[in-house]
């Protein structure tokens, strides 16, 4: 018997999921601020430096004030003339060389900004430009070892103590750490709490979904991503908006943490997983919230039924399995080697060029917030386009989606800086290309692990994935030596990514490989599965057409309880950062 199979006789997707559905998707608006809020705080504004010598209190001359302003024309916005030998007046025209001949370059030491666009941001405050300009890049890095570090830390916590008490933890959590950044008294304590953000929005990130998924149906499930998805779409542009009339980093991150407070609400609203209750054992609280699931769908369930799955689920607990597998089986045979380590590039790619191209939308040259709204906006019909590709081909729709968005980068260094319009748009075509290629990958990587190993698959994919997110404000870094060099390399990378997806099998339609031998054996085991054509984004595992027929009463379904992996989906891994 199936848990899935209760949840098809309360109803997979009734009002009480709606509900559930609704408190789960607010969320994502604040995940999206947090995600790419550094957009805007952490903007480099046009700036120039602060020279000491225009002061009228250091006693040059109008004369000798004049020539050096003439010739700091020739100096970059990172240095300035040392004029502790011309601190002295009567300098004339004839001194002009003598002048000239003393004058020493040295590093500057303040800087203007100009406020037409931000009156302030993390670099003006902290002057992270110039020699320090690798912080504020370095910074966004270490918000991704957060997401990494709350990815490992949440995901165990989650799993022992429930998916509802680690959101009530970190959705607050978000408020309160985003308002101790809001009034960080210096960089380094801000770098400090963007890593604990960094973590407990991965820790949000992960949990809304997985309770949603767990309380909905299997032939709904896509619905809850597609949903959700679009939330973290339509955030990412709001982002945009607030940021239009908060000019301002300090106030804009007041303005994006402080309604999470009211997250706190979530005690009262948001239920724990049935689900996950009946995994630990914990029948009784099982029950009762499957009884008011059922009562508010208009349906109903006999506690026999469900005291007889607990039953099994308890039982398929105490059963141990017949092998144990291990990360080495992933890489330990030929064709699994290569399937693995294909997918983890593809993974690590996709992370690196949506978050390079998202976190570098302010040097495409055309206004920010219009970048970052059409940046947001564009992923809608990525997602679109995916939904009618997949059916028909997730190999082909991948490598095809890797290669546009390389294609796309890479003719972005063929367009003059002058025609910021042209490299915007190319940019645009990019991520959404990188963001289809997201919904892609996460499908494609369940189906083809096979079941004995697919969740160390996913999870090493996943850490592959938040490696290129770590990387991804580094790369930029490198654009302050080479301007060309970023978008070579998110150029590249996918391209590469799209002709190793040749080296994969494609998976539309085809039965799921259970085993290993199964993967090794692929192309002598494989034949069309027409009843998976049903729903190409479900994956069917052994004993789902037994348990799916209608004709069977619930409590003679075999198979336990929670066989199936966790339904996943992409957004989660832009957290990565992403």
């Amino acid at each position: 018997m199936h848990f899935d199979d209760i949840l098809v006789e309360i109803g997979e997707f009734g009002k009480y999921q709606i509900i559930l559905l609704i408190w789960i998707s607010i969320p994502e608006f604040f995940l999206a601020f947090h995600m790419l809020a550094t957009v805007f705080t952490g903007a480099t504004p046009f700036f120039q430096c602060h020279h000491i010598w225009e002061n009228n209190d250091l006693g040059l001359s109008n004369f000798t004030t004049d020539v050096l302003r003439n010739l700091s024309s020739e100096l970059d916005a990172c240095s300035t003339f040392d004029t502790s030998n011309l601190r002295h007046a009567g300098h004339n025209a004839a001194d002009f060389e003598t002048i000239k001949r003393n004058l020493t370059t040295v590093a500057c030491a303040k800087w203007n900004y100009a406020t037409d666009i931000f009156e302030n941001t993390v670099v003006t405050e902290w002057d992270l430009v110039c020699d320090n300009a690798s912080l504020n890049n370095a910074g966004s890095s270490i918000y991704m070892l957060g997401v990494l570090s709350g990815a490992l830390v949440f995901g165990a916590l989650a799993d022992r103590y429930g998916r509802r008490a680690i959101i009530l933890f970190c959705m607050p959590m978000q408020a309160v750490i985003g308002l101790i950044i809001a009034f960080a008294p210096n960089f380094y304590v801000y770098v400090i709490m963007r890593y604990l953000l960094g973590a407990v929005t991965q820790g949000a990130m992960m949990n809304v979904f997985a309770l949603a998924t767990e309380w909905t149906g299997p032939k709904r499930r896509v619905v809850v991503g597609i949903v959700t998805a679009y939330m973290f779409a339509f955030g990412c542009m709001l982002l945009a908006g607030i940021a239009y009339f908060i000019r301002d980093w300090r106030n804009l991150q007041l303005a994006i943490s402080v309604p999470g407070i009211l997250f706190i609400t979530y005690f009262w609203l948001l239920p724990k997983s049935a689900r996950w209750l009946l995994a630990k054992n914990r029948t009784t609280e099982a029950l009762d919230l499957l009884k008011k699931a059922a009562s508010m769908n208009g349906t109903s369930l006999p506690d026999s039924v469900l005291q007889y799955a607990a039953k099994t689920q308890i039982e398929v607990c105490k059963k141990k399995p017949e092998k144990t597998y291990s990360m080495l089986d992933l890489v330990r045979t030929p064709e699994m080697r290569k399937r693995s380590f294909v997918l983890f590039y593809i993974w690590f790619v996709n992370v690196l060029v949506y978050y390079g191209l998202s976190l570098g939308v302010s040097d495409f040259g055309v206004d920010i917030y219009l970048t970052q709204l059409i940046f947001g906006f564009v992923e809608i019909p990525a997602h679109i386009i995916v939904t009618f590709c997949l059916p028909y081909s997730r190999r082909i729709t991948q490598i095809a989606l890797l290669a546009l968005g390389g294609v796309t980068c890479l003719l972005i260094l063929a367009v003059p800086e002058d025609h910021p319009n042209v490299i915007t748009g190319l940019a645009i075509g990019g991520k959404f290309s990188i963001t289809a290629t997201f919904d892609i990958v996460y499908l494609y990587t369940v189906e083809i692990f096979p079941t004995v190993i697919r969740q160390r698959g996913m999870g090493t994919s996943s850490m592959f994935a938040r490696v290129g997110g770590v990387l991804a404000p580094l790369i930029n870094i490198v654009r302050l030596y080479s301007s060309a060099a970023p978008m070579i390399i998110f150029g590249c990378t996918p391209l590469l990514g799209s002709a190793l997806g040749f080296l994969l099998p494609e998976t539309a339609g085809r039965a799921l490989p259970e085993t290993i031998e199964d993967v090794e054996n692929w192309t002598k085991r494989q034949v069309k599965d027409p009843e998976q054509d049903e729903d190409k984004f479900i994956p069917q595992w052994d004993d789902t057409k037994q348990n799916m027929d209608a004709s069977l009463p619930l409590a003679e379904k075999t198979g336990p309880l929670f066989d199936s992996p966790p339904v996943i989906r992409a957004d989660i891994a832009k957290q990565t950062a992403l």
